[in-house]
């Protein structure tokens, strides 16, 4: 007999489901162009699309990566302990963040990255790549920023870190509230030009930064050899 990738399996089982490889990158929590890299055996889905997967189709995540095992069984009737699936948030770019209404509105197929949310209610929350120097050395260029929309402007404090968004341009910088209620936004490192960014009526708040994700390395992705 022989041996299926991990490429064709996942295809396979898209396939005795009908579903579009657009349908599985929404259940997967990826975009489009993933599940294809995915069946051309281009690169592994990380541990959470696996999980999610796996749950869908009622196999478990070791069926998917080798081929061994019941794909019939599910994961539960296979293990006595059952695994629990992080949840993603998306990568968004700095372009979606300075034109969406909100969460909902941005199209999660285009996304290409997803990144697992620590514990704790965040639901809507999404990450920013941070571009740049101005807010170093408490964040790197690199470092993935976790924001929080659903949090009312109005219970930020003086030295929190939000995101702003100005016309269809957003930014990340601290938060100054001076004694007698001036509010503006001062970039975290002194040596950045302009330092200061005045809050005016066409300025409006995204979110708060509530998180922060640095990578010292990251092995980039090699195609896998068949």
């Amino acid at each position: 007999m022989e041996k299926t990738t991990i490429g064709q399996r996942i295809r396979a089982l898209r396939r005795s489901k009908k579903l579009t490889q657009a349908q599985l990158a929404k259940i997967a929590g990826v975009s489009s162009p993933a599940v294809t890299e995915w069946e051309k055996d281009s690169y592994l889905p990380k541990a959470g699309s696996l999980e999610a997967m796996a749950n869908h189709f009622g196999v478990t995540t070791e069926y998917i990566l080798t081929g061994k095992g019941d794909p019939s069984a599910t994961q539960k009737e296979q293990s006595n302990v059952v695994p629990v699936a992080p949840r993603m948030a998306p990568v968004l770019s700095w372009v979606q963040a300075g034109t969406m209404t909100n969460v909902e509105s941005v199209d999660m197929s285009q996304v290409g990255e997803w990144l697992p949310l620590p514990d704790g209610d965040c639901e809507k929350c999404f990450y920013l790549k941070v571009q740049g120097l101005s807010n170093y050395p408490e964040f790197h260029e690199g470092d993935y920023i976790l924001v929080d929309p659903t949090l009312p402007f109005g219970d930020m404090n003086s030295g929190d870190i939000v995101v702003v968004r100005k016309f269809d341009d957003a930014t990340f910088k601290r938060l100054v509230i001076e004694p007698d209620g001036t509010k503006y936004l001062q970039a975290i490192n002194p040596e950045f030009k302009p330092n200061i960014i005045p809050l005016d009526e066409n300025c409006e708040f995204v979110g708060e930064v509530v998180d922060c994700i640095r990578y010292v390395y990251r092995a980039k992705k090699k195609p896998r050899k068949n």
